[in-house]
């Protein structure tokens, strides 16, 4: 069976696309943070790997938010404000603050496994990584409240926040959490006791708070279930986002002193996962609505969504090619060719794979009764940034 294409339907989703990609672009400043500061990420074997699982821990949380409030805010169970709101938004965000810390933790202790099997650290490292891990996400929560804001102006200037939400605040996001993930490498390396006393009271307030929160919801539906849903989820997150740093490892190992490949890797993982959120948010909110018929083959009646999605992701591909070699000051033909090739390559390879990942999502826990906000952008975003890393790797190795 054919598949009619929505012309008007593709620009406008195009457009919208590509206003929230183009938010990307701000990830070449993460970059540009990681190649200025690779002396303090190499004073210890697991500082670069568990960089990209902070930043994918982040991005899997700010999605699961944005998700959620993408969808609430369409069905009318969330107003786009902060006071007065409805229950089932406090009840969200305490949860998230919840499974913030669960997610450092689960992650942390993760990392130790794959730290000792691949990155060559011991045991005695634990409680750094711990440490570091949990008071970086801590302070990482002050921008859940910038993504509430986002998403109550885009939704009454008109604006689908599916579309625009989550690819212009894991953006953000990921500039937020490297600055943040620098400053606590720097505290705990370079000013050692009185450093590593900030992180530890860091990670204490999150705790206290934590417990205050807990015993006042535990009876709650929402907060509940958010809980239960998400946290499944994040087992699973807490193993791909450490895969994802053992490749970035890898790729180190392959570029070496190559800034140009650092400075875009960023806003690379940031793209595709945006690719993922706006066919598995969009997809959400149509299943809701009653749009979409739960099945795979209905895929075909959301190809419009599919290829706006895609062709924008391509765009900044580009873009981010172009400003990478000019930032670093190497942009002369040969460079250009090579790197350009370099991410058309890793851009099929990622986002077919991402594509066909949210979707599946997507319908499985529709189906399954469960709330698929909970599962879509958590599950896609953790597994495009991985998916990227790879694809970055394999893309490297063929183009050379």
């Amino acid at each position: 069976m054919t598949t009619a294409i929505n012309y008007g339907a593709f620009l406008k989703t195009f457009r919208e696309a590509l206003i929230g990609y183009s938010f990307d672009l701000g990830g070449l400043f993460a970059g540009l943070m990681v190649a200025s500061q690779l002396g303090i990420f190499q004073l210890s074997p697991w500082a670069i790997a568990v960089y990209p699982a902070i930043v994918s821990a982040k991005g899997v949380i700010g999605g699961l938010l944005s998700g959620r409030l993408s969808t609430a805010l369409h069905l009318g169970t969330i107003y786009p404000r902060f006071l007065l709101n409805t229950k089932s938004f406090y009840q969200l965000v305490a949860a998230l603050i919840v499974i913030t810390m669960a997610t450092s933790v689960g992650m942390s202790l993760v990392s130790l496994g794959f730290g000792l099997l691949f990155w060559g650290i011991t045991v005695a490292d634990f409680l750094a990584i711990i440490s570091v891990v949990v008071a970086t996400m801590a302070l990482g929560l002050i921008l859940s409240f910038v993504t509430m804001k986002v998403a109550f102006v885009s939704f009454t200037k008109g604006l689908d926040p599916d579309i625009v939400l989550y690819p212009i605040m894991s953006t953000v996001a990921d500039i937020f959490i490297t600055i943040c993930y620098i400053i606590t490498l720097n505290l705990f390396f370079l000013l050692g006791y009185l450093g590593q006393c900030v992180i530890i009271l860091i990670a204490l307030a999150h705790l206290v708070l934590i417990l205050y929160l807990i015993p006042r919801n535990i009876h709650e539906e929402v907060f509940v279930k958010t809980l239960k849903e998400s946290l499944v989820t994040m087992i699973f997150v807490a193993f791909i986002v450490n895969v994802t740093g053992t490749v970035l490892k890898r790729i180190s190992a392959v570029v070496e002193g190559r800034k140009e490949i650092y400075t875009v890797y960023p806003a690379l993982i940031d793209t595709v996962g945006d690719v993922g959120s706006v066919i598995g948010s969009t997809a959400t909110t149509k299943l809701a609505l009653g749009l979409l018929a739960p099945s795979f083959s209905s895929i075909r009646n959301h190809a419009t969504n599919v290829l706006s999605a895609w062709a924008a992701s391509i765009v900044i591909f580009v873009t981010l090619a172009v400003m990478s070699l000019a930032v670093n000051g190497i942009f002369t033909l040969h460079p250009f060719l090579g790197l350009i090739s370099t991410l058309l390559t890793a851009n099929i390879i990622a986002v077919a794979a991402i594509v066909t990942v949210s979707y599946t999502i997507s319908i499985l826990t529709f189906k399954k009764g469960l709330d698929p906000d909970n599962f879509v952008i958590p599950i896609e975003s953790s597994f495009a940034d991985s998916m990227t890393s790879i694809a970055l790797l394999v893309a490297l190795v063929l183009v050379g």
